[in-house]
């Protein structure tokens, strides 16, 4: 999804500073060259001659650049000498975008099995907590729900860190380094000594786990241009964030019987099977592969002055505390799509559904999905007017979602009856599955397509706020529920939930506005018109002069 053009405002800065193009003239180039002594191999993509810049595969878009917002000593070195900015050609297969269908399903899989470890993990407990309370002596009612509220009190904090520092050095070294630390701290969970260490290495687990939450969605989005078949992988890495808690309570609760170890035992042994592929994910942020890029040509060229965007932007600990880590809380403060989808997103913890027949209603949402893409792909063919609004692409998913989500809650709750066959309440499961998991889709693919290269950032601030509801609900479900009843507490959620259900349905009617005033989606406009420009050149040219704003 593009966002919308049609209020027109200053452009900001980027996450690696606005550049201002300026055209470069051949006998530039040789003054350049002359000025270092040396003659520079490098050429703009499309002239002729064998250069350097070719050994890595891909045709360079090379342009001589000076930073707007340089200070001014900076200033006057680009103004004597101007740097050179590697980007991508169009085309180019070291671009994610191109890379072959085959790879990207490497990526797809390596993001979809992360995430269900992820997920799986957090409700590891849940079948063997019994077996864990009478092994460590625990009596209190309150501290039952501690291994699973501490694991998802890490999914509050690690997005923070995660999904900025993501965009800032990368995704692979992120993934890789945080599942393996996921890995080790379940094996010592399996191994725990004693409640508080079992704990401690929850909640170190939980942070951890929390990175594949966070940045498989900047993954995708790194790797597929097209919204159709990023949605639709998206819509995969959620199905698996929802059968990783429905599966894990009914395997532990099996295996408990032999020991309430081989719970975190069948975690261990499941993350090291999945460790050994993301051990070899490759690179999928373009930041961070033309940085690589730029700094092996620094390497055979010898020219200094070979930049990639990325390594403009400003550095040190301030930059990173008030600017990369601050930025999921101020997507959370200031932009309007992911705050509703804080609040619309979240799992209302409803102890009493059934886990299986929740399966089934994750399993008929992701067949509605794919219905639905196919039903707005026919529309785009015929030119149907409503298919070309950006906001019908995945929200008419989340305004089906909320009255069935609605309607399930209070099924539920009146239907808790022991004068009535257990497998009535058992069913509300799956208009609950459908909703819930139609609601997750469809916000969470919202938000990819509306601020890609930010969607770590974004995830994050949106995986915050809900594992936030999912850490506190546990310790406040069962008062509520012995306070109100199952009837009364479950309708409470069902009429909270029911002032939720108009968030779809507004962003339908204003969200072309919403994302007109958003500063992310605004940057995006402009970078997209930047480049559209200049894949529409055969020469580089000059840009527009645009406003500093602020940074995003």
């Amino acid at each position: 999804m593009q966002c919308t053009e049609e209020k027109q405002i200053a452009p900001m800065e980027s996450p690696h500073e606005i550049l201002v193009e300026e055209e470069v003239q051949r006998s530039d180039r040789v003054s350049s060259a002359s000025e270092n002594d040396t003659s520079s191999p490098l050429q703009p993509a499309g002239t002729n001659g064998s250069t350097s810049a070719h050994a890595d595969g891909g045709r360079l878009a090379l342009k001589r650049t000076r930073s707007r917002f340089a200070d001014e000593e900076d200033a006057q070195n680009n103004a004597q000498g101007g740097k050179t900015i590697v980007s991508f050609s169009q085309g180019d297969p070291a671009n994610p975008y191109n890379w072959s269908t085959g790879r990207k399903a490497f990526i797809i899989a390596i993001g979809i099995s992360t995430v269900l470890n992820s997920t799986l993990g957090s409700a590891l407990p849940s079948g063997s907590i019994t077996f864990i309370a009478t092994y460590f002596n625990i009596t209190k009612q309150e501290q039952l729900v501690l291994p699973i509220s501490v694991y998802l009190i890490g999914y509050v904090f690690g997005p923070l860190l995660f999904g900025p520092l993501s965009e800032a050095y990368g995704r692979k070294s992120i993934m890789i380094s945080t599942f393996a630390i996921y890995t080790l701290f379940t094996l010592a969970c399996a191994v725990a000594p004693n409640w508080p260490a079992l704990l401690v290495f929850r909640l170190i687990a939980g942070i951890s786990a929390s990175s594949p939450i966070t940045v498989v969605g900047g993954m995708f989005a790194d790797v597929y241009d097209d919204p159709v078949t990023r949605g639709r992988a998206m819509a995969g890495f959620m199905a698996a964030t929802g059968v990783g808690p429905d599966i894990a309570p009914m395997i532990t609760g099996f295996i408990s019987v032999l020991s309430w170890r081989w719970s975190f035992w069948l975690g261990f042994i499941l993350a090291v099977v999945t460790l050994v592929p993301v051990l070899f994910l490759p690179e999928t942020y373009g930041p961070v592969i033309l940085q690589r890029r730029a700094q092996k040509m620094r390497k055979e060229t010898g020219n200094e002055r070979i930049y990639a965007p990325i390594e403009l932007e400003k550095k040190g600990v301030k930059q990173m505390m008030t600017v990369t880590l601050t930025r999921p809380l101020r997507m959370i403060a200031f932009e309007a799509i992911v705050l509703s989808t804080c609040i619309y997103g979240f799992n209302p913890g409803v102890s009493g559904l059934a886990f299986l027949p929740i399966g089934l209603g994750l399993g008929i949402s992701f067949a509605i999905f794919l219905y639905w893409d196919m039903i707005l792909q026919r529309a785009k063919k015929n030119n149907a007017p409503w298919s070309s609004i950006e906001e019908y692409r995945r929200l008419p998913l989340a305004c089906l979602a909320g009255p069935l989500f609605v309607i399930s809650l209070f099924w539920l709750g009146w239907t808790a009856d022991a004068r009535i066959h257990f497998i009535v309440p058992m069913l509300a499961g799956i208009p609950f599955g459908v909703g819930f998991m139609l609601i997750f889709m469809a916000f969470l693919n919202y938000l990819t397509d509306a601020y890609e290269i930010f969607a770590a950032s974004a995830m994050a601030a949106a995986s915050t706020c809900r594992s936030l509801f999912g850490a506190l609900l546990p310790l406040a479900a069962k008062p509520m529920y012995e306070s109100l009843g199952v009837a009364w507490a479950s309708s409470l959620l069902g009429f909270l939930s029911l002032g939720m259900a108009i968030i779809p349905f507004a962003f339908i009617k204003y969200g072309d506005r919403i994302r007109a005033n958003s500063k992310f989606c605004q940057y995006l406009v402009e970078k997209k018109r930047a480049e559209a420009k200049k894949h529409g050149q055969s020469a580089p040219r000059v840009e527009e002069e645009v406003a500093p704003g602020e940074k995003v």
